[in-house]
């Protein structure tokens, strides 16, 4: 996508979109890339040097940036909880836990970044957000034994962002972690459980935490949503996404993504913020999806901490000490019915029988319905009920 700039999301792109890049596609073919053969755009096109994309390569369009010109963070700073001034409560952060450790990295910070290149623990991962999906998602940077770099390639797929490998320079999808176009093509990373949520929840969940820093190399400025009103689209943008999305639910409506083995589930963020809690079955398992209100949206408002409250999700294994139970909602944390115990937000038990002890996370992704169904052409709805 463009680099960030203040911008009206509203308005589409100009008419001529595909003339005026023209000039630009041809100067980035021409220009010498540190890896060859590289697949950064435009080269996906070439099918004598990649025969196989794993996606209609013409849908890999430019974005409007060159490679990392929206630049990842490589060396990441961190700040302790404590030292945090500088976050709203109902701010949007991505978690992430891994091993014990727990980091918090502000929406305010990856809307302008996108990619951070990280180690968590011993983990090392690639946390990423798009903002055109609203998709967090975080991947083990690792594809046997080899340790990967990702940076921002400047092209989209149906409006998602699409990563590149500093090693092989093959193309990414942020939604899936997978490789489609390029020397690692039908590689994936495994994904890691990540949660947006509200700032509030993190500091006072995780005392002991970590939080990326803002950049001091390469400062944006913070706290500014450049993609104002973007959440309260109706239809998908014209040039980044090819195609009807699915008319189940309105493009822009958010859901909870799941998937297992190939088996995906859409909730209703909406239908799910009035019932607190609901389950949902994926490959056999049961899992629970829990809605919190409080987060602020931020792509609603021209800064980041000043959106609508629409609240956030975590979704976790539906079993407490092997027994299959379920969740009910009471005020700002949950009760299970196997043992009564009570659970905040972030996944450990505050009170009853089972305190101290912790769920086990599932993967899942906070998004828009039109990029849920894009990935996930098969993929059941289901709408709680109270």
């Amino acid at each position: 996508m463009t680099v960030p700039t203040e911008i009206d999301s509203s308005a589409d792109p100009v008419e001529d979109y595909r003339d005026s890049i023209t000039r630009t596609l041809d100067r980035m073919a021409s220009s010498p890339r540190p890896v060859e053969p590289s697949a950064v755009p435009p080269r996906q096109l070439d099918e004598e040097t990649f025969p196989v994309s794993l996606v209609d390569r013409e849908r890999i369009v430019y974005g409007g940036a060159p490679p990392d010109g929206i630049p990842p963070i490589d060396d990441p700073r961190y700040e302790s909880v404590q030292d945090v001034d500088w976050l709203d409560p109902d701010e949007a952060v991505l978690v992430a836990e891994v091993d014990g450790h727990a980091r918090a990295y502000p929406v305010q910070i990856m809307i302008w970044h996108e990619i951070v290149n990280d180690v968590l623990g011993d983990r090392p991962l690639a946390v990423t957000y798009c903002p055109l999906c609203n998709s967090g998602v975080a991947f083990d940077r690792r594809i046997g034994d080899d340790v990967l770099d990702f940076g921002t390639s400047g092209a989209l797929y149906q409006a998602n962002l699409v990563m590149y490998d500093r090693q092989t320079e093959s193309l990414w999808t942020q939604f899936d972690g997978r490789a489609v176009v390029g020397t690692r093509v039908g590689d994936q990373l495994d994904r890691l459980p990540v949660a947006t949520a509200a700032w509030r929840e993190f500091r006072d969940q995780y005392a002991d935490g970590t939080v990326l820093a803002r950049s001091l190399t390469d400062p944006k400025p913070y706290g500014r949503n450049p993609y104002n009103s973007y959440d309260q689209r109706t239809s998908a943008i014209p040039g980044f996404y090819t195609g009807e999305p699915d008319a189940s639910l309105a493009p822009y409506e958010r859901v909870v993504g799941l998937e297992r083995n190939g088996d995906a589930v859409g909730v209703s963020h909406r239908a799910l913020a009035e019932a607190g809690t609901t389950a949902v079955t994926v490959d056999g398992t049961g899992i629970s999806v829990w809605h919190l209100p409080g987060m602020a949206s931020p792509l609603n408002d021209s800064d980041v901490a000043g959106g609508d409250r629409i609240g956030s999700t975590r979704a976790y294994l539906a079993e407490v000490q092997g027994r299959a139970t379920e969740f009910r909602r009471q005020d700002d944390q949950f009760i299970d019915t196997a043992t009564s115990s009570t659970w905040n937000f972030l996944g450990e038990a505050v009170d009853g029988q089972m305190t101290g002890k912790r769920l086990r996370p599932v993967v899942h992704v906070d998004t828009f319905w039109f990029a849920w169904a894009t990935f996930h052409v098969d993929t059941r709805l289901v709408e709680p009920t109270t």
